[in-house]
C-alpha cells in the first residue's frame, strides 16, 4: 500500500470483516512522515439516520488512553514534580494491598509496565456500575454483578482496593499482568502532583498543545461538535447475534486514566507525531525526547515477541522495523493504533462496536504498505507436536477476578482453549510452555507459568495472569 494507491485485496478485506462482524462504523486514516495518505470509512456514524464518517467523527479510543496518561507522568518527571522510580506511597501513602512489603517497593515505573504484582482486579465493574445501570441491556437483563461496591471516587477506589481479598502475583518488577488498576493509581497521582484533575490537565498539557480539538473525556466538552459516532452493541438472541443501537456511553470517573478518552483518525494521527518527530506536534513540544525514548523503551515482555513500555506495546521486530501498538476496547469501542517511527509510517483504527477485529483491520494495512501478503505473520514461529503425556500438563480452568476464564482440554490428542472469540481447534506449540491461537481474527501467544516446584499453577493469557482453578 503505498502512496498512490491500495491494493484491491485490502479493501475487500475490510469489506468483509466489517459485514462478518456486522460493523455499524469502521475508520481508518495511515500517514506518513505527518501526512495523511489513506483513508477507508465504511458505514455510517449513525446508521439509522444514515450519516456519513469524517475524519473528525468522534470515537472512544478505550485503553490507548493509557499512553496519556504515560506522557502525563514523564511531563510531571521533565519539570521534577516526580520520578518514575518513586515508591507509589510516596503520593498515595494510604495505599494497601495484601503485602505491605511489596507496597513499599512499587514504584511508579512499575504501575506504568503492568508490573506492579497486582493481579487482573474487579474493580472496573464497580467504577463503571453506575453508568452500565443506565443501559438497558444490563438494566432489563439484570446482568450487573450484585456483589460490587459503587466505585465514584478515587477515596472508594482505594477503600475498595484495600478490602479486596488476593494475592499479588510477585515482587515489583518480577511478573506483568496487565492492570486497569494501576494506570487508574496513575490518574490520581497526576492529579496530586499537578494539582489538577486528571482529565483537566490532559486536555491543557496533550490534546490543546497538540491541536486535538475533537479529543476529550466528555462529549459535552466537545464544543457543540456533533460529528459523534453512535455507540452499538450486542446481543445474542435465539442462536442470533444481533447488533443493536446503544447509545449509552460507559464512565468510570476513578480510572478514567486507563481507558476513557475519546478521539478522531485525524487527532489522533497528529497524536502520532509524539513518536515519530521526538516528542514535537506541530510547534508544540509535548514531550522530550529522552521520555519519548523511556515510553519507547522495551521494559518487560508482555507476549511471546513483544513487551511493553510506557503506554505502549513494543514488538523490536515487525519484519524488520520497531513497531509501537495498543488497542482499546469497552462497550461500544474497538480502536488500535499502530506506529512504525523509524520509517515514519503511523495508523488508527476505530469502529463504534466493541470486541470486534479493528487490530487485525490495521496491521494488515501495515503488512500491505511492507508488501507482505494479508495476514502475513511477524511471528515467525514453528508448531511443536507435543505428546499427549506432555499436553495433560495444561489441561485445567484458569480464571481472573477480574471476570477472564480460559479452560484447556485434549480433544483428538491437542490441546485445545475454550474462551470467548477464541478459535477453539487452532492451539498450537511454539516453545516451551508457550502457545499460539487465534481470537478475533487475530494471533494471540500465551504462556503457562510455573511455581517453585515446577508446577503450572498459572496462565499468561490474554495479557493477564490468570490462576488454574
Amino acid at each position: 500500500m503505498k502512496q498512490e494507491g491500495i491494493q484491491s485485496s485490502f479493501e475487500a478485506f475490510c469489506n468483509e470483516i466489517t459485514e462478518n462482524y456486522q460493523i455499524p462504523a469502521l475508520a481508518l486514516g495511515l500517514a506518513k512522515d505527518g501526512e495523511l495518505f489513506y483513508e477507508k470509512k465504511i458505514g455510517y456514524r449513525d446508521t439509522e439516520k444514515g450519516l456519513p464518517l469524517t475524519s473528525n467523527t468522534v470515537f472512544g479510543i478505550g485503553s490507548i488512553t493509557k499512553s496519556f496518561t504515560a506522557i502525563a507522568i514523564l511531563q510531571l518527571q521533565e519539570i521534577g514534580k516526580l520520578s518514575i522510580h518513586d515508591p507509589v506511597l510516596n503520593y498515595i501513602p494510604e495505599l494497601k494491598t495484601p503485602r505491605a512489603e511489596y507496597t513499599k517497593k512499587m514504584t511508579i515505573h512499575h504501575l506504568l509496565t503492568h508490573s506492579s504484582g497486582l493481579p487482573s482486579l474487579p474493580l472496573l465493574f464497580g467504577a463503571l456500575r453506575k453508568s452500565m445501570e443506565k443501559d438497558p441491556k444490563f438494566g432489563d437483563e439484570g446482568q450487573i454483578p450484585a456483589n460490587f461496591p459503587y466505585i465514584n471516587t478515587y477515596e472508594d477506589f482505594l477503600t475498595s482496593l484495600g478490602n479486596l481479598e488476593y494475592t499479588l502475583l510477585g515482587e515489583p518488577g518480577t511478573e506483568y499482568t496487565y492492570s486497569n488498576d494501576g494506570y487508574s493509581l496513575l490518574g490520581l497521582i497526576i492529579e496530586r502532583v499537578s494539582g489538577f484533575p486528571y482529565e483537566e490537565y490532559i486536555k491543557d498539557h496533550i490534546l490543546k498543545p497538540a491541536d486535538m480539538h475533537h479529543s476529550g473525556f466528555h462529549y459535552e466538552d466537545l464544543q457543540g461538535h456533533e460529528d459523534i459516532a453512535v455507540l452499538y452493541d450486542v446481543k445474542q438472541k435465539d442462536g442470533e447475534t444481533i447488533v443493536f443501537r446503544s447509545n449509552n456511553p460507559w464512565d468510570a470517573p476513578p480510572m478514567r486514566a486507563s481507558g476513557f478518552l475519546k478521539s478522531t483518525v485525524k487527532d489522533m494521527l497528529r497524536y502520532t507525531e509524539i513518536y515519530r518527530n521526538d516528542g514535537k506536534v506541530g510547534d508544540a513540544q509535548i514531550l522530550s525526547p529522552e521520555s519519548v525514548e523511556l515510553m519507547m523503551t522495551p521494559h518487560i515482555q508482555c507476549d511471546y515477541r513483544s513487551y511493553y513500555g510506557y503506554g505502549l506495546k513494543i514488538i523490536p521486530d515487525y519484519f524488520g522495523h520497531k513497531l509501537l501498538q495498543h488497542g482499546g476496547d469497552l462497550k461500544g469501542v474497538a480502536a488500535q493504533i499502530n506506529i512504525l517511527p523509524e520509517i515514519g509510517l503511523a495508523g488508527i483504527a476505530l469502529a463504534n462496536l466493541g470486541a470486534v477485529p479493528s487490530s487485525k483491520v490495521l496491521f494488515n494495512a501495515f503488512a500491505d504498505y511492507l508488501d507482505q501478503p494479508l495476514n502475513a505473520s511477524y511471528l515467525n514461529v514453528t508448531a511443536k507436536e507435543l505428546p499427549i503425556e506432555a499436553l495433560q500438563e495444561y489441561t485445567g480452568e484458569f480464571v481472573s477476578s477480574e471476570g477472564i476464564k480460559v479452560t484447556f482440554t485434549i480433544v483428538d490428542n491437542k490441546l485445545q482453549a475454550d474462551a470467548p472469540g477464541l478459535l477453539k481447534d487452532n492451539v498450537q506449540a511454539i516453545d516451551k510452555d508457550w502457545f499460539l491461537a487465534h481470537m478475533r481474527e487475530d494471533e494471540i501467544t500465551f504462556h503457562f507459568i510455573r511455581d517453585n516446584a515446577g508446577k503450572i499453577d498459572r496462565v499468561a493469557f490474554a495479557e493477564r495472569q490468570l490462576l488454574k482453578a
